[in-house]
């Protein structure tokens, strides 16, 4: 099993003016220590709009940071949302290429949809047909990155016409695709489409064992990809946070956790917001109290299992691995038991200081990560063994064939266009002149009144 971590870019009230630069400039300090010490992955996510919980609505430019800061970390979108009205598909596959030619072939293409009626409302998407608009803006972007030239699309959510999409990525024939999943449906949506499963609920190894074996087996028997290659992966999302006493690592850890879980459902449940005026972490803090929970009490009580998962109504609670780092052994190895990939952790959240995560950080990569990595190389080795010939099978299910460029289409300069519909000969002469010109450098003063507007 490899490990991750996420990025919500949370920022609960209050804020400073300084408060957002700091909170970047902290999480490329704590990536940077993550990659020397070992950990595999760095994903971000694409939010808009979701205060507190989110601040994170441009994560291309903060991977990009990311790639400069690192050395081996595969660097993960987890997730664009490639809806068109969020984000156009030729624009997503130049950004992905531009990311992993910065970064020496580091990407991984996360994509998803989201539900929040802050985002979808925003950007004027159909919550009833967000999935099929996620799906096409996907398959498009796919196109956009795999196909010279691209030989343009009329869908129902976006028309184009053929163009070559440059640049390339260095991954071929794509960066390795995921997909957000919350809940089992989707988890066989990736299956069945060839892409990884990342799974946004905080779920126990032993649900989480579940899923994979769902996820292994549609793959095996109905996958047909969506893209030009298959990415078996499951990988799970858990609150982190490492201390030498499991007191300072509860005391460090679980409200921050909680948070996460509270803002995520403000958001996409419960929640009324007003833009810039509603406080959520208040509203967090004021409900808690109400529901009883004190904070010493949650660690007096610190052999129960607590935290986030509160949010998806279970009272329960979800303690994650906030603890000491043999108690962060035992509980990872549940996961990598349950035949899970990829274990992600959220340490930034809520209030969650920089100091104690870069302490977790390091108890992590110094005294629990060694020996997982140690197990997963030789675990990788026979993973990819097994899926190969599925795989196989699973690509020869892809009987499709994508549309090609319309014979003697040509992309045509729009003075050109303009002198070939007044059928004007001495015009036609004026721009071969021009061109002619150009190539030997003399400047022509009516080019420079065209391109001047």
């Amino acid at each position: 099993m490899k490990f991750g971590i996420f990025y919500e870019h949370q920022l609960p009230r209050p804020w400073s003016e300084t408060s957002e630069q700091q909170l970047i400039s902290d999480a490329l300090d704590q990536i940077e220590r993550a990659d020397q010490l070992g950990v595999q992955y760095i994903w971000e996510v694409e939010h808009h709009f979701l205060e507190e919980y989110s601040h994170s609505s441009a994560p291309e430019v903060f991977l990009a940071a990311v790639s400069q800061r690192t050395q081996r970390m595969r660097i993960g979108h987890g997730i664009v949302q490639t809806a068109p009205g969020y984000n156009h598909p030729a624009r997503i596959a130049e950004r992905i290429a531009m990311l992993d030619l910065v970064s020496n072939g580091r990407v991984e293409f996360g994509s998803g949809e989201s539900s929040s009626e802050a985002e979808l409302a925003g950007f004027g998407i159909d919550r009833v047909t967000k999935r099929e608009a996620w799906l096409e803006g996907l398959e498009v972007a796919i196109r956009c990155m795999t196909e010279t030239p691209f030989g343009g699309v009329e869908g129902r959510f976006v028309s184009m016409p053929p163009r070559n999409v440059v640049p390339k990525p260095v991954q071929k024939p794509h960066p390795p695709l995921w997909v957000a999943c919350s809940r089992r449906d989707t988890i066989r949506l990736a299956a069945q489409k060839g892409i990884g499963a990342l799974s946004f609920a905080f779920v126990e190894p032993e649900d989480a064992k579940q899923w994979v074996e769902e996820y292994e087996t549609v793959l095996a028997e109905q996958c047909v990809p969506v893209g030009l290659s298959v990415n078996p992966q499951v990988a799970c999302v858990t609150p982190m946070m490492c201390a030498h006493r499991e007191e300072d690592a509860l005391a460090r850890g679980l409200e921050g956790g909680n948070f996460f879980g509270y803002s995520l459902a403000h958001f996409y449940v419960f929640g009324d917001h007003v833009p810039a005026t509603t406080n959520v972490w208040d509203e967090f803090i004021e409900r808690r109290g109400k529901m009883g929970y004190s904070p010493e009490a949650t660690l007096a009580a610190r052999h129960e299992t607590l935290g986030a998962k509160a949010a998806a109504g279970d009272q329960t609670g979800l303690r994650g691995a906030i603890g000491t780092p043999a108690q962060l052994r035992e509980f990872l190895q549940r996961y990598e038991d349950a035949g899970v990939d990829q274990l992600i952790f959220v340490m930034q959240a809520g209030h969650n200081r920089h100091e104690h995560i870069m302490e977790s950080l390091e108890l992590f990569g110094t005294q629990v990560l060694p020996e997982f990595i140690e197990r997963d190389e030789a675990a990788s080795r026979a993973k990819a063994a097994k899926w190969a010939p599925l795989i196989e099978q699973a690509m020869a299910r892809r009987d499709r064939q994508d549309p090609v460029m319309p014979p003697g289409y040509v992309m045509r300069a729009i003075p050109k266009q303009m002198v070939e519909a007044l059928e004007s000969e001495p015009a036609n002469q004026w721009l071969d002149s021009l061109a002619d010109k150009q190539a030997a450098g003399v400047v022509d003063e009516e080019f420079q009144r065209l391109i001047d507007g």
